[in-house]
C-alpha cells in the first residue's frame, strides 16, 4: 500500500471503522491458522487410522526378468486369494473384492507386467509370462499356494500358472473368461490388426461398450477406459497375441475346485457349460444375465458372496491355515 493512499484511509475512515477493519483482518488470520492446525491434526489422524485399518492395502514392488511389478497386499498368511486383471486392465479393478474378501483370508492384487504401475517393457506378452509375474509376486509375498482369481485375460493366465505351478495352485475361479479360444483365427486376426493401427484406442471404443452391462455405474466405465488409454500399444497387440496362441488351448484337465461365473451373452455357444466341463469336470458354474464383462464391478456384493460360498464349501484358504509372516 502506497503512503499517500495509507494516509487517505487514516484520515478519511472514522476511528471506529478503522477498529473493525483492523479486527477483522486479525479474525481472518486467526481463523487461517485454526484452520491449517485441524487439517494438520486431521492428515494425522488419517495416518494413523490407515496404520490401524487392517483392511487397507499395502502397495508392494517385486521383480522378473528386470522388470518392476507392483501388488497390493491386504493381511498376511502363506496362502492367499490371488486376484488376477483382464486384458489392458489393473488391481483398481479389484476396488470392491479385496479389502472385502480380505476380511476372510489373506488377498494380493497384482498389476500384469506392462499394466497399471508395473514396468512396461518390450517384450512378448505371453499368458506363460504372466503366469511367472504371479509366482514372481508369490514368492515375494511368501505366499505357498494360492486360490487364483482370473477375470477376462486373468482366466488363461490363471490355466497356465496352474500347469507351470500345480503345488501352488489349491483353487481357480473364472470370472467371464474362456477355457476354450476366444473365437475362429480369422476373427481374432482381424481384431489384432486393429490394434496394430495408430487408431488403436479408438478401435476398442466400440468393443468396451459391448461389454459394458446395464448396471456398470459411468465412474466405472471411466475407470476401465482410462486403463485401456494408459496401456502401451506393443502390450495391447502382445497380450492379444498371447490370448490367442494355440499352445494355451489344450485339452488338459483342472482338476482342482473351480468356480465359474459368466456374463450371459449372445457370444458364447449354447454348450458353455458343457464345453468348460470338458476342462474342470468337477467345476461349479453360473451365467448371470443382465451383467456385462465387468459383472464383479456391477455386482459386487452378488460377486464376492459366491466367491465366499466356494472357498467355504471346498474349505479353502481356511483360517485355521493362515499362519503370520
Amino acid at each position: 500500500m502506497t503512503k499517500k493512499l495509507k494516509d487517505a484511509l487514516v484520515t478519511r475512515w472514522p476511528h471506529n471503522l478503522r477498529h473493525l477493519l483492523f479486527l477483522a483482518v486479525v479474525l481472518v488470520f486467526a481463523l487461517a491458522i485454526a484452520a491449517l492446525n485441524q487439517c494438520e491434526v486431521n492428515a494425522a489422524t488419517a495416518k494413523n487410522s490407515a496404520k490401524d485399518d487392517k483392511s487397507a492395502g499395502e502397495s508392494r514392488w517385486t521383480k522378473l526378468d528386470g522388470a518392476k511389478i507392483h501388488y497390493v497386499n491386504y493381511g498376511k498368511g502363506n496362502e492367499a486369494l490371488v486376484l488376477v486383471h483382464g486384458w489392458t486392465q489393473n488391481v483398481d479393478g479389484w476396488r470392491d473384492q479385496a479389502a472385502d474378501l480380505a476380511k476372510r483370508s489373506r488377498v494380493i492384487a497384482i498389476d500384469l507386467p506392462g499394466h497399471g504401475q508395473s514396468d512396461k517393457p518390450q517384450t512378448t506378452y505371453s499368458m506363460d509370462y504372466f503366469a511367472r509375474a504371479v509366482e514372481a509376486v508369490m514368492r515375494d509375498a511368501k505366499v505357498k499356494r494360492a486360490v487364483l482369481v482370473g477375470h477376462s485375460m486373468g482366466t488363461p493366465v490363471a490355466r497356465q500358472f496352474y500347469r507351470k505351478y500345480p503345488e501352488k495352485t489349491i483353487g481357480i475361479v473364472i470370472v467371464d473368461g474362456a477355457l476354450r479360444p476366444f473365437g475362429d483365427k480369422a476373427l481374432m486376426d482381424r481384431m489384432i490388426a486393429g490394434f496394430r493401427s495408430p487408431k488403436f484406442r479408438e478401435a476398442a471404443q466400440p468393443m468396451f461398450v459391448a461389454m459394458s452391462g446395464p448396471n456398470l455405474q459411468p465412474e466405472a466405465k471411466d475407470r476401465i477406459t482410462a486403463s485401456f488409454m494408459n496401456t502401451p500399444q506393443h502390450v495391447v497387440v502382445s497380450a492379444m497375441e498371447g490370448m490367442v496362441d494355440a499352445s494355451i488351448w489344450g485339452e488338459d484337465k483342472i482338476t482342482v475346485p473351480v468356480l465359474a461365473v459368466m456374463a450371459k451373452n449372445q457370444f458364447y455357444p449354447p454348450n458353455v457349460e458343457e464345453s468348460f466341463r470338458g476342462i474342470a469336470p468337477t467345476m461349479e458354474f453360473y451365467m448371470w444375465d443382465g451383467v456385462g464383462h465387468f459383472l464383479m464391478m456391477e455386482k459386487p456384493k452378488e460377486f464376492n458372496d459366491v466367491v465366499l460360498a466356494f472357498l467355504n464349501k471346498n474349505k479353502l484358504l481356511m483360517k485355521s491355515e493362515i499362519r503370520i509372516q
